[in-house]
């Protein structure tokens, strides 16, 4: 076995216990509150029973005693060995003991493989405008990836701009991450695991069935252990900024093969700001709430978080990070996809985007103002939208440049970069 270091960078060997015997499991129970939701991977519905708190209490118990089972008198070698045969399990960078069965078998939540695309016009008949979509794009062509669908199959393998990528969601963590999926020029297709670390997905490629971080992108276990996937910018945004940005763009659509309740929710209420993350069992980082959503800025190895309550108050903030003149875009709303079982009843949340504003069209760095949802730069007046480009003005046609950002749950980024810094309010420039 070679352990080569742990996600602090420490290296050590022990025991390797799973958290959960995942083989125990038909059906997957996330149990929030005193609601269970019965997500059963062999079935094409998501079911709900509001349950008593006794009742609950009962199967939080049990999951318990599952756990603990585990722990006590099971030996991962064996019971992961037979459950992936394929992985190889001397290979890691992690202690297994940190992983968690989250319910669903391997393939249990189906990724999907073939997708199929509707034209923005056409989407329109099914998806509400103010829906999150991922946005992304790669040369001259671009698409929005529902998580409305993402929800229910977490991964998308896709190619745009002639390049092999990944959308992925982790609805525990509300990362939505997009990779390039070729490493050292051999494309990967991505599955689930039906695994948890830090309540965050893991993936697992076909090709080896090394098993990937999702919100690090890095291999934890098999023959790719230590490797990272690249980052393929995206941003998060509502289905009509997508539209008014992209007409002819294409949207990612219902025809997955796979029968779900698309456009409902089977986290309600999961994103309640003092929610209890699922199968999170380290301590919480007490700077924010679990569940207060952040967005992330990373610059040269060093990464800032923009908390969204303090955004709330700042719509158009001004910064400067390692150097870097940033400025952040949060004046537009969407719908969260975790809050009602409808998502089309959900609250809103802030639409936020982050860039660079210096651009090579303009010799100077740029500052914005903001009326009525209007932005323009106050050099030029050129008017500019949440992608960063300037779309009337002395400007038009110019592109901020993409910073490495995202939207999540304040409890995942601080877990996997416990050193970040929180945004204090002061503005520069």
């Amino acid at each position: 076995m070679n352990c080569r270091s742990t996600e602090n960078g420490s290296a050590r060997t022990s025991r390797r216990i799973p958290g959960q015997l995942t083989s125990l499991y038909s059906t997957a129970f996330f149990i929030q509150s005193n609601h269970i939701i019965d997500y059963t991977g062999s079935k094409p519905s998501v079911q709900m029973c509001i349950m008593k708190k006794p009742l609950a209490f009962i199967c939080r118990l049990l999951l318990l005693a599952v756990s603990c089972l585990a722990v006590a008198g099971y030996a991962a070698d064996s019971v992961y060995e037979r459950m992936w045969p394929d992985t190889d399990f001397s290979n890691r960078v992690v202690e297994l003991r940190e992983i968690r069965g989250g319910g669903p078998p391997k393939d249990g939540i189906p990724a999907i493989d073939m997708p199929r695309f509707d034209r923005v016009a056409d989407a329109f008949s099914w998806i509400d405008p103010m829906e999150p979509v991922i946005a992304v794009t790669i040369g001259s062509q671009t698409r929005a990836y529902p998580l409305q669908i993402l929800t229910y199959h977490e991964i998308v393998n896709d190619a745009l701009g002639g390049k092999a990528i990944s959308v992925t969601f982790c609805p525990l963590c509300n990362a939505s991450i997009v990779f390039d999926r070729a490493i050292e020029g051999e494309v990967l297709d991505f599955g689930t695991t039906g695994l948890l670390r830090m309540s965050d997905l893991i993936m697992y490629d076909r090709q080896t069935e090394s098993w990937w971080q999702q919100f690090s992108g890095r291999a934890i276990v098999g023959e790719f252990a230590g490797t990272r996937l690249t980052r393929v910018p995206s941003s998060i945004v509502s289905f009509a900024s997508f539209a008014s940005a992209f007409p002819d763009a294409e949207v990612l659509n219902r025809d997955t093969g796979h029968a779900r309740p698309y456009g409902r929710n089977p986290y309600p209420g999961y994103d309640r700001i003092d929610q209890r993350p699922f199968l999170f069992d380290r301590s919480m980082d007490s700077r924010l709430p679990p569940m207060e959503r952040i967005l992330s800025v990373t610059v040269g190895g060093r990464s800032r978080i923009y908390p969204f309550s303090a955004l709330s108050n700042n719509l158009l903030i001004h910064d400067e990070f390692d150097g870097v003149p940033v400025v952040v875009f949060a004046a537009g709303e969407l719908l969260s996809v975790l809050d009602d079982r409808s998502i089309a009843d959900s609250r809103t949340v802030l639409e936020a985007v982050a860039w660079e504003r210096r651009i090579p069209s303009y010799p100077g760095v740029l500052s914005f103002s903001m009326e009525e949802g209007a932005i323009r730069d106050m050099q030029t007046g050129s008017l500019w939208n949440v992608f960063g480009e300037a779309t009337d003005g002395r400007l038009k046609g110019a592109r901020l440049p993409v910073l490495d950002s995202g939207i999540h749950f304040a409890f995942a980024w601080l877990a996997f970069n416990p050193q970040t810094e929180i945004w204090t309010g002061k503005q520069d420039g």
